[in-house]
């Protein structure tokens, strides 16, 4: 609950602020955002671990058959969307969405509780949860870019991203506390409640901002100051088109598409690194209950320092250096880890590796690439951004899937593939750079206009 009483606010925008620079106005959606991403990461993680080790069961070299497979559906699944976000207002399409996955879930447990076909579901399972990741989280972001202007983006976003840092934190614990006690199927009744959850915050999220914008009319009408969220200015009714607009709008924009690539790169990047990880932690142990403790081991460690950087640095290393130096940060990351990893690939290098990235791209980069998208047009930032995060990613990653499969073929070793990706990585870094200048232009040409109506 948020308290509306003038005193506590005043005395939670104070304890806030020692970790995020809000105002007073913006933390009854600042707490539900956190809330929303909370929920939203926690019941994905509860099932994270689940979906490594079916990966590896399946066999380290078919992985790239998964991939594939989970790029197929995207290409399915994103024309259906794009037909839902053109035909229903943002507070019906989101929560749809999100039921349409609870009921996925009830499935899954269905299927597995009963022991039907439990290989091939198995299989559609790991597919499933990569299609469900990508569309619930982009969503959440789409929504997010929707409701912040570029400058709160930046001083709020790291500070929501910890919202979904402790849910990251709080789902393997409960894997390792209840996967015994419970069983490993049941765990997907834990996530579904999480799933449920989220989309109680989401419509709570929708009410606060409905509220804001009458305090913000009021305000302007009143001639007083008002600090309201960007969701006012900017309606939340259907959007229209065709399915197909966000393919067009991604191909019109050069925006757009440095940010598909950006992207692309990070797929390549994190592609690789996971080929290696599932190599390295196969050949470590055969035992899978160890290859589950070791998978959620890693994602312990990545929330734990995830939420510490989100909550004390990240809006405050955003809004000192810019969006582009916080973008480039994680290809920085992956240069210095593919080093180290082509001179030692070792599990506990490779561990490491994947604990600091994943950090770095949870709280760094990743907030600061949602905040590219708060400078485009409503309809890309629901369309086109769903077409870059479910159609580029993981067409990249099914691409890369291969790329990687065909580099192991021909009788690359894994540290030869480490020190093939390092020109990438800095190729990316700049482009990271380049990304960050345009936001910025983008920004100062939109808060002109806002600039000149209040002279």
């Amino acid at each position: 609950m948020i308290p509306h009483d003038p005193d506590r606010v005043a005395r939670l925008q104070r304890a806030l602020a020692r970790v995020v620079a809000v105002r007073s106005g913006e933390i009854p959606a600042l707490l539900w955002s956190f809330a929303y991403f909370f929920c939203l990461l926690a019941g994905y993680y509860v099932l994270r671990p689940l979906r490594d080790e079916m990966g590896i069961a399946g066999g380290v070299r078919n992985l790239q058959w998964l991939f594939t497979a989970t790029f197929v559906v995207m290409l399915a699944a994103v024309p259906l969307f794009g037909a839902v976000v053109a035909g229903l207002p943002r507070q019906r399409f989101i929560p749809l969405v999100y039921h349409f996955f609870v009921i996925n879930i009830a499935l899954f447990w269905l299927l597995l509780t009963f022991d039907v076909s439990k290989v091939y579901v198995a299989r559609v399972f790991f597919v499933w949860i990569s299609v469900f990741n990508l569309f619930t989280v982009s969503v959440f972001w789409s929504f997010m870019a929707d409701l912040y202007a570029s400058e709160q983006g930046k001083r709020l976003f790291g500070f929501i991203a910890a919202g979904g840092s402790a849910g990251a934190l709080l789902g393997p614990l409960l894997t390792v506390g209840l996967a015994a006690p419970l069983g490993p199927v049941n765990l997907l009744v834990i996530a579904a409640l999480f799933l449920e959850l989220a989309v109680y915050c989401a419509r709570r999220l929708e009410r606060v901002a409905a509220l804001a914008a009458h305090a913000a009319a009021d305000a302007a009408a009143a001639a007083r100051p008002s600090a309201p969220l960007a969701a006012p200015g900017a309606p939340s009714g259907s959007l229209g088109g065709s399915w197909l607009d966000g393919i067009v709008l991604l191909l019109r924009s050069p925006y757009l598409g440095g940010i598909a690539l950006w992207v692309a790169l990070l797929s390549l990047a994190g592609t690789f690194l996971y080929f290696q990880q599932a190599s390295i932690v196969a050949a470590a142990s055969d035992d899978p209950a160890v290859r589950v403790r070791i998978f959620a081991s890693i994602d312990l460690s990545i929330g734990i320092l995830t939420i510490i950087v989100q909550c004390f640095a990240t809006g405050r290393l955003i809004t000192r250096f810019g969006v582009g130096a916080a973008a480039a940060f994680l290809p920085c990351v992956f240069a210095l880890g593919f080093l180290v990893l082509w001179v030692s690939p070792t599990l506990a290098v490779v561990i490491a590796f994947q604990a600091i990235q994943r950090t770095a791209n949870f709280a760094v980069s990743n907030p600061a690439r949602e905040v590219f998208f708060t400078v485009v047009e409503r309809a890309e930032k629901y369309k086109a951004k769903n077409v870059i995060d479910i159609v580029v990613f993981r067409g990249a990653d099914a691409f890369n899937g291969w790329l990687f499969a065909t580099l192991r073929a021909a009788g690359l070793d894994l540290a030869a593939i480490s020190a093939s990706s390092l020109p990438l990585m800095l190729a990316w870094a700049a482009l990271a750079i380049a990304l960050g200048r345009a936001q910025e232009r983008r920004a100062r040409s939109l808060a002109e206009p806002l600039s000149s109506k209040g002279a």
